[in-house]
């Protein structure tokens, strides 16, 4: 089978494209790409006209939390998948805080076996560190790698013990693969539920202080040198952090970092009516932080942009603020919410698209967000300019605890593409 993706302004970072192709494809891969476009179709070949919207690889997020197996009330691997194509993502790697936990080679095959199932997008395993996320024994990271698994990590837990997380870098650099840890440390964090400061002081929230993050990659950066392995820090939130990221990249130590939506674009503020929509682990910080973390982005010292979707029920959301559970969803929202980074002058859209796509790849050495001639043909197709408020009453997702609700945002994904096969169109939502 052809299809021939048509008038659309084709963006590529990783080849360094920008301008009008069409994308041509062949049995789920890419054939060619026609600069100036095609002035006859291929014979039997099929269309689709992007009327000038902007052509993109699949968006790729290194951490999502999808719940299946054990939580399927909050999302399930089909619902999370749905819930991606809609947000233009095609490859989307899920952690490890199912219950059962993925800490073994069956639940990792479990959970790719349920993606195959739901047939939209690649669905990528993350397996746990330690078994039970006890944070004491490792797991059996080989074994989960054989049965798919991508990277490892305890997320939502750092890693407490310095021990520990050198065996497993150690065992992990066998392996090569990535680490990926919560950038937290517990004693100081105290269960604190926002970030601690003027606006936790003033709510009487318990706070969580910057210095909990900071000490934490810190730690995580000087044992990876030392381990000569290779660390991914989660969600990252301080300024303090970014400086610490600096200094182990300028000695060589193999340490790379994600940021999310939230933490790039809201503050501490979003909390002030006690909003449990805006709470979350790490917390949203100060906008001298949220500052930091968009010039960090901007100069590659943050690597990608991750969702952290993690979807609860509307009546876990609905409880006070203390007893609320930490996370927002993002698949969804991520694309029309990072877009304001462009139209802020905090990136350009070639930038964003490399920061959601092959720089997103890179950092766990997945060989998708491109779209090299033989590639599979996984693409997104987006309008920057269609402004749209954002229901999560309309998302796929199972989840409804979005910070972005409510808000008018640029950006609108018109068609998702996976290995050549349309997964997702808003001509299909307003069909239905």
């Amino acid at each position: 089978m052809k299809l021939v993706i048509q008038a659309g302004r084709l963006i590529d970072p990783a080849q360094k494209i920008d301008g009008r192709y069409d994308l041509v494809i062949e049995d789920g891969l890419v054939a060619d790409l026609v600069k100036g476009g095609l002035k006859k179709l291929p014979e039997g070949a099929q269309s689709y006209d992007a009327l000038g919207a902007t052509v993109a690889p699949g968006l790729v997020d290194v951490h999502a939390h999808l719940r299946e197996p054990g939580q399927e009330y909050k999302e399930d691997i089909a619902s999370g998948s749905m819930a991606a194509a809609a947000g233009g993502f095609t490859t989307v790697c899920c952690m490890a805080n199912t219950s059962p936990i993925n800490d073994n080679a069956q639940v990792t095959q479990f959970i790719r076996d349920r993606a195959q199932d739901a047939g939209l997008i690649n669905i990528r395993p993350i397996g746990a560190i330690t078994k039970g996320f006890e944070g004491k024994e490792l797991a059996e990271m080989a074994d989960m790698m054989g049965a798919g698994a991508v990277a490892f990590s305890d997320v939502p837990r750092a890693i407490r013990s310095a021990e520990v997380m050198r065996r497993a870098l150690e065992y992990a650099r066998g392996l090569g693969a990535v680490i990926i840890d919560h950038a937290e440390d517990a004693d100081l964090a105290r269960e604190g539920v926002m970030n601690e400061g003027l606006v936790s002081t003033r709510l009487g929230l318990r706070g969580n202080p910057a210095s909990a993050e900071v000490v934490q990659v810190a730690r995580d950066a000087a044992i990876a040198g030392a381990a000569r392995a290779r660390v991914h820090l989660a969600h990252i939130t301080t300024r303090g952090a970014i400086e610490q990221i600096r200094w182990a990249r300028e000695r060589g130590v193999q340490v790379s970092a994600e940021a999310t939506p939230h933490h790039l674009l809201l503050t501490e503020d979003a909390v002030g009516g006690y909003d449990t929509n805006a709470k979350m682990a790490p917390p949203l910080r100060t906008e001298e932080d949220r500052q930091a973390l968009c010039a960090a982005l901007a100069e590659g010292l943050i690597d990608c942009i991750a969702t952290g979707h993690a979807p609860h029920t509307p009546d876990e959301k609905a409880r006070e603020f203390d007893l609320a559970p930490f996370g927002v969803i993002g698949l969804e929202s991520a694309l029309p919410a990072a877009l304001q980074l462009v139209a802020q002058g905090v990136l350009d859209l070639p930038t964003l698209i490399e920061r959601m796509s092959a720089g997103a790849a890179r950092v766990l050495g997945l060989d998708c967000g491109h779209l090299k001639k033989g590639a599979q043909a996984d693409l997104v197709v987006f309008d920057p300019a269609a402004s749209a408020v954002i229901d999560p009453q309309n998302f796929h997702s199972k989840g409804r605890n979005c910070p972005f609700g409510g808000i008018e945002l640029k950006g609108k994904v018109l068609a998702t593409f996976c290995n050549g096969r349309l997964v997702y169109s808003e001509t299909m939502e307003s069909n239905q």
